[in-house]
């Protein structure tokens, strides 16, 4: 079995979280931070071949300075029992509680594929899903949030709550297709589902940090962009989905917790916008969907903190010469203003061997050193 990677806490008297939280403030730090993502598939491959043990948390084998947890459940109907439509050895398609038909893969992790949804416009979102969507207790993972952030504590770690913003909790319940062509012919609709979302995180939010304690940061996934271009434009950005992250980094900005915001695709042009919004950090910054590390640490750097941006593609190759070559083009220069994490541009997939994956981490934690 791999033994896990050193702590280099030995020789720094900074934590985790003392890291990460001046990293979201650009402020001097011993080292860059470091997390990951990583697909179901990888962890089983390395638990295989001996590098982890069973269950083994990743967090603590790789000394990363976050850990995550995402306690809310953000479905329709709550009582709604998937319902199989089609099943084969490889896949299986479900109407699930939003309503939505997706197709799975059964043998791998993948994206879901969209088939069909019951919500389409307004009138099939106020039947379908708007009356169910209220702060239920039962929305929240009490237990599993208590546990994730005792354990991030005996970690040093940053703990951020995790989840969804506007973005990502629609397109569930009535698909990209819909909800964009709604965007453009019925905008009061789309911002009438931005507003009840927007509401149910921040009162579901209200009700969990009350009764367990505030965590350290908020993590919002908001994919809002594909290959070369966002989904949408800054204007349709500022007009429609804006508002629903001002109401939901306003609540985090009034407990003094910073916002992270992953987005994956290319969303560069949107980044005005999602810095009035007050984020302060991006992650994942995809290179393959044509976003530049260095050309955004050059233009936002001083505002912006930024996590990721190292393509994933070179860590499969599994060439040692090429990981050192990517790590060595960009962290010396990001790590200027002390506001970088080191991450790769999207997770990591079982392609990933394990030790082409320690040496990234070790490199990088080589290079990332003040």
């Amino acid at each position: 079995m791999s033994a896990a990677i050193p702590n280099i806490e030995s020789k720094s008297l900074m934590t985790g979280v003392e890291r990460i939280g001046n990293i979201l403030k650009r402020k001097p730090v011993d080292r860059i931070g470091l997390y990951e993502h990583f697909w179901g598939d990888t962890q089983k491959k390395w638990t295989a071949a001996g590098h982890l043990r069973p269950g083994e948390s990743l967090e603590d084998h790789f000394n990363f300075d976050l850990q995550l947890f995402w306690p809310f459940n953000m479905t329709a109907r709550l009582d709604y029992v998937p319902e199989i439509i089609d099943e084969n050895e490889e896949t299986v398609l479900t109407r699930d509680g939003n309503g939505a038909v997706l197709r799975r893969h059964k043998l791998h992790d993948a994206t879901p594929e969209h088939v069909d949804f019951l919500v389409r416009d307004r009138a099939t979102w106020e039947e379908h899903a708007k009356p169910h969507l209220s702060p239920d207790r039962a929305r929240i993972d009490f237990e599993g949030y208590r546990n994730a952030r005792r354990q991030a504590r005996e970690g040093n770690r940053f703990f951020a709550w995790s989840g969804t913003n506007v973005f990502e909790m629609m397109h569930p319940v009535c698909g990209h297709e819909y909800m964009l062509m709604g965007m453009a012919v019925d905008p009061e609709w789309v911002c009438d589902m931005v507003d009840t979302y927007s509401r149910l995180a921040v009162s579901l939010m209200e009700i969990l940090f009350a009764e367990e304690g505030y965590p350290d940061g908020l993590w919002f996934y908001e994919d809002m962009g594909f290959k070369g271009r966002p989904f949408f434009s800054l204007d349709m950005y500022r007009a429609i989905i804006q508002p629903g992250h001002r109401s939901t980094i306003d609540f985090a900005r009034s407990h003094g917790l910073p916002v992270i915001m992953h987005s994956c695709g290319y969303v560069e042009p949107l980044l005005p916008g999602m810095l009035e919004a007050g984020i302060d950090c991006l992650q994942v910054i995809e290179v393959k969907a044509g976003m530049d590390l260095l050309a955004l640490y050059r233009d936002y750097g001083e505002r912006l903190s930024l996590m990721g941006g190292i393509d994933v593609r070179v860590l499969y190759s599994n060439d040692r010469q090429r990981i050192d070559a990517e790590l060595r083009q960009k962290i010396p220069v990001v790590k200027g203003r002390f506001g970088y994490v080191l991450h790769s541009d999207h997770s990591i997939p079982d392609q990933v061997e394990y030790d082409s994956y320690r040496f990234f981490v070790e490199r990088g934690m080589e290079l990332g050193r003040y």
